[in-house]
């Protein structure tokens, strides 16, 4: 089928149930009949083909006997109405894929697909049960915008949040605020000077009176989320953790090792799967927030990695197509895995039947040292014996010089695996590393790091990550989390010995032999988390901070450990 045998029809409107209307682009094919329709629905310009079009090939979808519609949402950019992130879009999902079954080409089956923002549209819309959803493909996406997008664990996810508001949905609040062109240019001037700096903007205090949106005058919902005014009403709008039961229709989820919503997009899995509604899908590639390349950071996993060859057999858009055609077109199909993950280390792909995985022994792997594992050089070690007399770990916390982000799942600009060396440098680094290992060791599935910790300030945080130390000694970061003390424990924090308990989000990775695992705890990771000043309070609400001093125990009465899915 050549690009002239597809019709495409620009802003065809759609009416929401309060009036407002919404403009899409249809593509479809060129001849008689009728077809299944496949919607997404985002707020970053349906005419922008990096969004629209990102990962997927829309022309070869409609070639297979499918219309594609992109949706602008309610206030953004074509269609009418006011933007608030995610608050509308259950019933507006709801209108629109009705309005979509109603049309003249449709055959009255609908799917959705989208990635982030756009995958939670079609979450969303299934909440609301629109009779003629057959299917979804909810790809690296969220399950509460707010607690656990803007926030996690009571932690600000500081560069998301600020990037995201910034890049992603001030240009067209500027373009609707100020009408006059010059104004315009002005504004967007203005905000792309903010943009080139915005590295050092995420470092600003308080971040109530953030100056990139605060000048611009645009986006006073980022504002309302860091006061915790949002009204409950407009939050359970805005999330699908309460609602897991009322999705009744097959999802395919798509994610990724380094995502910034994989702990959300794996949570949606596991939660549909246990309401036994409709059958779920999941693939878990090494891949980065919309990344989905064969490198990403300093490695390259392989071409097989890519979503161009997929194990070296389809690329995403032939997936979308064979699980659209299962639910929308009743096609017969060979029975498969319902998840296929990428193991990295080995970096091979495999299938799996429940996550996480049955077969897994969780080994406690234990911090040991003198009393002096700062840094890489330090004499922090770990072993599966727990340790008996050995004095704490300490080191110096200063908010205003936070352990940079550098690689992860940030949702900033650098993500993936990236050699930490350069972090294990700092003397606020504590580095606990195994000896060489002499077999494979496969480590699959969730991981927490389990600590005793003292601090001498009314509140602090501490962080942990997971390495991959080659023969040459790169370290790779494979998975990372954080804590903040006042939002786990009741007791006095100051001067106390706390035991507290930090979530690192799953990975697969097998550390073959040679290589060494290793640990690094710290109290900071900025700017992916917003830095703790020590204080009691944010850097949200404040600029004060105080430096601390933090101790990490590890002895017989109080152990501490990262506990490992050895698979």
């Amino acid at each position: 089928m050549t690009i002239q045998q597809i019709i495409l029809e620009k802003n065809v409107t759609c009416t929401m149930r309060d009036g407002t209307i919404l403009a899409a682009d249809v593509y479809r094919p060129n001849k008689e009949g009728k077809f299944p329709v496949l919607i997404t629905r985002l707020p970053y310009n349906k005419d922008l083909p990096y969004y629209s079009h990102r990962y997927l090939d829309t022309n070869r979808i409609v070639q297979h006997g499918y219309v594609i519609i992109i949706q602008d949402v309610r206030g953004r950019y074509a269609s009418e109405g006011e933007f608030y992130p995610t608050l509308y879009e259950a019933t507006d999902g709801y209108d629109t894929v009705e309005w979509a079954a109603s049309l003249p080409y449709s055959s009255g089956k609908v799917g959705m697909f989208g990635l982030s923002y756009y995958g939670f549209t079609q979450l969303l819309a299934a909440t609301e049960r629109p009779p003629h959803l057959e299917a979804i493909a909810p790809a690296m996406t969220l399950n509460d915008w707010y607690a656990n997008t803007i926030y996690h664990n009571g932690k600000f996810m500081l560069a998301g949040a600020e990037t995201w508001a910034l890049e992603s949905a001030a240009p067209d609040l500027i373009k609707r605020k100020y009408k006059s062109k010059e104004n315009q240019s002005e504004k967007l001037k203005q905000m792309a000077a903010f943009y080139d700096q915005l590295d050092e903007w995420f470092h600003y205090k308080p971040a109530k009176e953030w100056p990139p949106l605060k000048e611009l005058g645009v986006a006073d919902f980022f504002f309302d989320f860091l006061a915790n005014e949002v009204e409950e009403v407009k939050l359970e709008k805005m999330r699908i953790t309460d609602k897991y039961e009322q999705i009744n229709v097959p999802a395919y989820h798509i994610a990724g090792w380094y995502d910034s919503l994989l702990k959300s997009t794996l949570d949606n899995y596991t939660e549909l799967v246990s309401q036994q509604n409709t059958p779920q899908k999941l693939i878990i590639g090494p891949w980065g927030h919309g990344v989905f390349h064969a490198t990403l950071g300093d490695r390259n996993f392989g071409i097989h990695a890519s979503e161009d060859w997929i194990d070296l057999k389809d690329d995403l858009t032939a997936l979308h197509i064979r699980w659209f055609d299962k639910w929308l077109k009743g096609a017969e199909q060979e029975e498969e895995a319902p998840i296929k993950l990428f193991v990295m280390g080995k970096d091979v792909w495999r299938d799996e039947y429940e996550w996480p995985l049955a077969r897994t022994n969780y080994i406690p792997y234990y911090l040991h040292s003198n009393g002096r594992a700062n840094t890489r050089f330090g004499d922090g070690e770990l072993y599966t014996n727990k340790p008996e007399h050995q004095p704490s770990d300490i080191f110096h916390y200063d908010p205003e010089d936070p352990v940079p982000t550098f690689g992860g799942s940030s949702g900033s600009k650098a993500i993936g695996p990236i050699d930490q060396r350069m972090i294990e440098e700092r003397e606020d680094v504590l580095v606990y590393t195994s000896a060489r290992l002499e077999e494979e060791l496969e480590v699959t599935g969730p991981i927490k790091v389990s600590i005793w910790v003292k601090t001498d300030a009314v509140d602090t945080d501490f962080t942990a990550k997971l390495i991959d130390v080659l023969p040459d000694g790169t370290a790779y970061n494979l998975t990372d989390g954080i804590v903040r003390l006042s939002h786990q424990v009741n007791e006095k924090i100051q001067d106390n010995i706390i035991h507290c308990e930090i979530e690192l989000w799953p990975t697969s990775n097998v550390f073959l032999i040679g290589h060494r695992l290793r640990v690094e705890i710290s109290s900071s990771n900025s700017p992916r988390f917003d830095a703790n000043l020590n204080t009691g309070k944010t850097m949200i609400e404040s600029a004060e901070s105080v430096q601390a001093i933090q101790h990490v125990y590890h002895d017989a009465a109080h152990p501490s450990y990262i506990l490992l899915p050895i698979v």
